[in-house]
């Protein structure tokens, strides 16, 4: 099967066959023609399944017609992430070398000049995120009223990160007939409100089930102790020790964590990068580039970089710590084990609260996370016979036998603790040292002997004359 049947024009399967892929994933399949055809669309997909150019080509093909005017632009996609963003641009650049459209990215951490310049030449596809294409919105430099067609990409993730009000609003102020492509991996409640307000009578195009993950994936799960240094003590035997290692991203729940994590990676001489969402965008950008590109082995990460990234061959993840929703394992392991290729994802558990996470990750995925046998670097638990010959025996006569010898070795750790003198046949310290002269004992005065009365009754007193 290939991709000439899905309607797309001459242009963008000439592009597609020049960036050598020859048959469309199951969402771009089902996906593409309900979109060339003018219809909603809901797409529920796990990640790594080919969201992406499921909207991109049949858009590509739409926006053959027409032009873009100033400030006005044609079509709109909503990112929650400005790595997320600049990756649908690259998937614009690349799909659509031969058409000539003007493509607009607005982001934070970007010169609002540049962006505003972009908009006044007219803008066919607009890349955005919610915050920034708002604040364009209320400088009086953009209009909404143009949109034909809205993208909302990763719609959990902009739950999880608290777009939902601002993506209601921006629905509000795009024409009511445009049409609306809405993605996402998963669907809470909230999620589902928002597809029933906004997406008018949507086909519903599921992949897969909701927060499954990639059978090309292995994970386990490996045993640390609570404190950091531990953790990154075992974090960096699991690396050394990891076969296929080509590269890998080391997930964190909090950007703190991140920073100390790559110092310290960095002491200890591993080719290691960070990436979090208090960093500037050239910073994130250069980070990003630098991990895709091989000049770095190990990016870590906070969830900035679990959704949606395409790095194909990334051969394992860690998680550090434990994801406090569990929605954000399966998008964090999807960066692994992609197009086919085999992945590891090892997730590190550190006491009770790590435990009931990891019971819940488990409930959504429908399946156990089995447990790494042994952490690099450990002594081997002991064999079944060890460990039988240390428990206690069920004869009577053994354990009389045992009693018996307990009592001798309580009985000799005693004798240990007495003093010399009590132990016989052993002569006394005090035997061996000189003995000093009896000394002649104090004589007491008679009156401290003989009187009873208190001291100030035998002062002399003056007798007057």
């Amino acid at each position: 099967m290939s991709f000439s049947h899905l309607g797309l024009s001459e242009k963008v399967i000439a592009a597609v066959a020049a960036a050598g892929y020859k048959a469309p994933t199951p969402i771009q399949d089902q996906a593409i023609p309900h979109v060339l055809a003018r219809r909603d669309v809901l797409g529920i997909a796990q990640t790594g399944t080919g969201k992406t150019a499921a909207f991109t080509l049949p858009m590509l093909t739409m926006l053959e017609k027409g032009r873009a005017r100033a400030r006005m632009p044609r079509t709109l996609i909503l990112e929650p992430t400005r790595e997320l963003a600049a990756q649908v641009e690259e998937s614009f650049v690349r799909y659509g070398a031969k058409h000539k459209l003007n493509v607009a990215l607005i982001i934070g951490g970007v010169s609002f000049d540049e962006q505003d310049a972009k908009l006044t030449r007219g803008v066919d596809v607009l890349i955005a995120t919610p915050g920034r294409l708002l604040d364009h919105f209320e400088r009086g430099r953009l209009l909404l009223t143009g949109v034909e067609l809205l993208v909302i990409d990763e719609a959990d993730r902009m739950l999880d990160m608290g777009f939902i009000p601002d993506i209601e609003r921006i629905c509000k102020l795009v024409p009511f007939t445009r049409q609306t492509l809405f993605f996402t991996a998963t669907m809470p409640t909230e999620i589902r409100r928002i597809t029933e307000q906004f997406l008018h009578n949507p086909v519903r195009v599921e992949v897969a089930k909701p927060a499954t993950t990639l059978a090309t994936t292995t994970q386990f799960l490996v045993k640390s102790g609570r404190e950091p240094h531990e953790k990154r003590d075992v974090l960096r035997r699991l690396i050394r020790d990891a076969e296929g290692m080509k590269n890998a991203i080391i997930f964190c729940n909090r950007k703190r964590d991140v920073a100390t994590l790559f110092r310290s990676l960095l002491r200890h001489g591993f080719s290691v990068q960070a990436l979090h969402g208090d960093m500037d965008q050239s910073a994130r950008t250069a980070a990003l580039d630098q991990f895709r590109k091989g000049e770095v082995t190990l990016l870590v990460a906070s969830d900035v970089a679990a959704r949606g990234l395409d790095i194909p061959e990334m051969s394992h993840v860690y998680n550090f710590d434990v994801p406090i929703h569990p929605d954000d394992y399966v998008h964090r392991i999807g960066r692994t084990g992609r197009a086919g290729r085999s992945g590891a994802a090892i997730t590190m558990v550190a006491g009770s609260n790590d435990a009931k996470a990891v019971a819940a990750i488990e409930k959504l995925i429908g399946q156990p996370i089995p447990w790494m046998d042994q952490v690099p670097g450990e002594p081997a638990a002991p064999r079944e016979d060890e460990r039988r010959a240390s428990r206690p025996s069920h004869n009577p006569k053994a354990r009389s036998s045992h009693r018996h010898q307990s009592h001798r070795s309580e009985s000799h750790r005693r004798d240990s603790h007495r003093p010399d003198s009590h132990r016989p046949g052993t002569a006394r310290a005090e035997d061996s040292r000189p003995r000093r002269a009896p000394q002649p004992p104090r004589e007491r005065s008679d009156e401290s002997e003989t009187s009873h009365l208190p001291a100030f009754l035998l002062r002399p007193v003056p007798v007057k004359a």
